[in-house]
């Protein structure tokens, strides 16, 4: 994957910067709980932002409304920390509350930051490690995948690989609305990789998509799907839609 349309930042020391681990959680609401009485729904919308409403110290904590885009799921939840264990945490508060009673989980992926393998050589501040530390939620939408490479990829020399991402990078450049975070899934999940892009137009993402399709690197794709289409929301809101 390429590092397109980074925000520009100043390199970090690689020695000063922790890796991250990266969850992107995606919940279903039970449409039985709509079917409870009035008062029931407010305690537990209330117990819920409850769960949100104080920031978390070392992790960065997003959500994002997914109700009336995927049939599957209606929110997301896309978590950055130094550990796994404060995600199990969250999860447990959510499975104890009164609406967690009500949410099942159909999708979750989990992954982690790394020194990235390819250098974009149009982006003077991108770096082997510019991609240990994530900084999202800065724009609206969020298109999240997991993505998964053929074997015979891994098998082509760097070299040859590089070759091929520059064309693939030289296509996400041309699209600078469009931010491109990429964790790494190797051993943690099924897939290689979950790619998440943040943009103020999706109709900018919609031509990046089509636009890579036809570089020499999609050839190596052997899987890039379930796609979610996601609009950043805080909980109060998401509630309020599911209410």
């Amino acid at each position: 994957m390429s590092q397109m349309a980074t925000e520009s930042q100043q390199p970090t020391n690689a020695a000063t910067v922790q890796r991250q681990m990266v969850s992107f959680t995606l919940y279903k609401m039970d449409p039985a709980f709509r079917r409870l009485s009035a008062a029931e729904k407010e305690t537990a919308r209330q117990e819920f932002a409850g769960l949100f409403a104080q920031p978390l110290e070392g992790q960065i904590r997003l959500s994002y409304s997914t109700v009336g885009l995927k049939a599957e799921c209606d929110f997301l939840l896309w978590r950055i920390g130094l550990g796994m264990e404060a995600f199990q945490a969250q999860a447990q508060a959510i499975n104890h509350s009164k609406l967690g009673a009500y949410l099942s989980t159909p999708w979750s992926f989990l992954s982690m930051t790394k020194r990235s393998t390819y250098i974009d050589p149009l982006d003077p501040f991108h770096t082997a490690e510019s991609r240990t530390h994530l900084i999202p939620g800065r724009r609206q939408y969020l298109f999240v995948y997991p993505f998964v490479k053929t074997r015979e990829w891994y098998l082509l020399p760097l070299e040859r690989r590089q070759q091929i991402m520059n064309e693939h990078i030289r296509g996400g450049n041309k699209y600078p609305s469009v931010k491109l975070n990429t964790t790494y899934s190797f051993g943690l999940d099924n897939q290689d990789f979950v790619v998440a892009f943040e943009t103020d137009e999706p109709k900018d993402f919609l031509d990046l998509v089509m636009e890579l399709r036809e570089t020499e690197s999609s050839r190596y794709t052997q899987r890039d799907t379930p796609m979610f289409t996601c609009v950043r929301t805080p909980m109060d809101k998401i509630l309020e839609q599911l209410f």
